[in-house]
C-alpha cells in the first residue's frame, strides 16, 4: 500500500489516472499527447504506476495499451471505509462530480489482482461449476471450445441466447466470452424493476476477458470487461460487482472459503 501513495502523491500520476479514468485503453503516444512532458518521463510515470498496480497493461498486436486498475483503490476503501460508509462517500463523490463538471465518459471496467495460486487452478476456479457456484452463484454449461454456446443458470434461472458464446479459450493463459442475456426472468430473480429491464435488455452486448500470467508463487489475474454504451447502466453495475466478486474467488483459492455475500453483489447479478 505504501507504493499505491507514493505513486499518487506526484500530480503528473495523478494526471494519467485522470486520462485514464475519462478513456481506458490508451496507448504511450496517446497518453503523452498534449501533456507537455517528453515521452519517456511519461513512461517512467506509467512504470511506477503500474509497479503500484494502479495501471495494468495487456497487448494487443504490436500496442500496449495502458488501463486504469481499480484493485488497489478498492483495498483502500476496505480498509479504512466499511460498507454502509461506503455507501455514503459515493454519493458524495457523485454529487460533487455532478456539480463541478461533464461526466466521465464510459469506457472498459479493469481489475488486477494477484493470486496465491497456480494457473491450472485459476482456470478451474473460472470454468468449474463447483467453483463457480462457490464464490459468484453462477454456473455455466458449455464445452469452453471458441465459439461454443453459453448457458448461463443463477438463483433458479437458466438464460440461453445464441449470442451467449466463448470467444477464446486458452487453458491456464486466457478466456474470453459475451456477456449474459437480460431476460425478464433474470430482472425478476434480483428484483430488478422495469425501467431497468427496459435500459439493459436494449443495451448491446458486452464481452469479458481473463488473462492469467504466472508470477513467481503468483497467477496475475487481469479481468476486461467492455463494450459498454455510454451511459451504459450495466457498466455501472458490473463496476460495483466485479471488485467483490474477484476478492472472494481470490480469497476462496488462498483459504478453501469465498467471502460471504459475494454473490449477492455479483457483476449485474450474474
Amino acid at each position: 500500500m505504501d507504493e499505491v501513495f507514493k505513486a499518487l502523491a506526484d500530480p503528473s500520476r495523478r494526471e494519467l489516472l485522470d486520462r485514464l479514468n475519462s478513456r481506458n485503453g490508451q496507448t504511450l503516444r496517446e497518453l503523452s499527447a498534449g501533456l507537455g512532458m517528453a515521452r519517456q518521463s511519461v513512461s517512467k510515470h506509467l512504470a511506477a504506476l503500474e509497479a503500484a498496480h494502479l495501471v495494468t497493461t495487456v497487448r494487443r498486436g504490436r500496442e500496449k495499451l495502458h488501463y486504469l486498475n481499480a484493485e488497489p483503490i478498492n483495498a483502500i476503501a476496505d480498509r479504512w471505509i466499511n460498507r454502509y460508509h461506503r455507501e455514503r462517500a459515493r454519493a458524495l463523490a457523485d454529487l460533487k462530480a455532478a456539480l463541478e463538471g461533464p461526466p466521465m465518459t464510459d469506457s472498459a471496467f479493469v481489475y488486477t489482482t494477484y493470486i496465491n495460486t497456480t494457473p491450472e487452478r485459476l482456470w478451474q476456479a473460472l470454468t468449474d461449476p463447483a467453483f463457480t457456484s462457490r464464490y459468484w452463484g453462477v454456473t455455466f454449461d458449455t464445452d469452453w471450445a471458441e465459439g461454443s454456446a453459453m448457458t448461463w443458470t443463477e438463483q433458479g434461472v437458466t438464460t440461453a441466447d445464441p449470442e451467449q458464446v466463448v470467444l477464446e479459450a486458452k487453458p491456464y493463459r486466457r478466456l474470453a466470452y459475451t456477456w449474459h442475456t437480460v431476460t425478464p426472468e433474470f430482472a425478476a430473480a434480483h428484483g430488478f424493476d422495469a425501467e431497468f429491464l427496459r435500459r439493459a435488455s436494449a443495451e448491446r452486448r458486452s464481452a469479458v476477458s481473463f488473462d492469467l500470467e504466472q508470477q513467481g508463487d503468483l497467477v496475475k489475474l487481469t479481468v476486461i470487461h467492455d463494450g459498454f454504451e455510454p451511459g451504459s447502466i450495466l457498466r455501472e453495475m458490473v463496476g460495483d460487482g466485479w471488485p467483490a466478486l474477484l476478492s472472494s474467488l481470490k480469497t476462496l483459492l488462498e483459504t478453501g472459503r469465498p467471502l460471504p455475500d459475494a454473490a449477492e453483489v455479483s457483476p449485474a447479478g450474474a
